[in-house]
């Protein structure tokens, strides 16, 4: 599979992480869009959010709760922080694997575009 996510997952890419069990992986995004940017995804491949079964969906209600736990470490919860996932091209998703992107430190902008 020539997924980035599953390459870093693979230990194939370096990656700054943040927390790692036996399903989930956290790392620090490569190009920040806050002071906080941390990347959380599944270590199985899951293309997208619109991917989530009832098959799969305690994996992915792990995953949020990781980065719930994440949040909660990194200090974002009396500020507040954004949790996303773009799901598809025409909503920014550049890489084919689940994740949900944990942005904090600043505040955050409005634009729905």
């Amino acid at each position: 599979m020539d997924c980035i996510f599953c390459k870093i997952v693979a230990g194939e890419i370096p990656s700054t992480k943040v927390y790692e069990d036996d399903r989930v992986l956290a790392f620090r995004d490569i190009a920040p869009q806050a002071p906080t940017h941390i990347l959380v995804i599944p270590k199985e491949h899951i293309p997208s959010f619109a991917c989530i079964t009832e098959e799969n969906a305690p994996l992915a209600a792990h995953v949020l709760a990781v980065a719930a736990k994440i949040a909660h470490d990194e200090g974002l919860e009396e500020g507040g922080y954004r949790i996303v996932s773009n799901c598809g091209e025409n909503a920014g998703q550049t890489v084919p694997h689940l994740h949900f992107h944990i942005l904090g430190g600043r505040k955050m902008t409005i634009e729905m575009a």
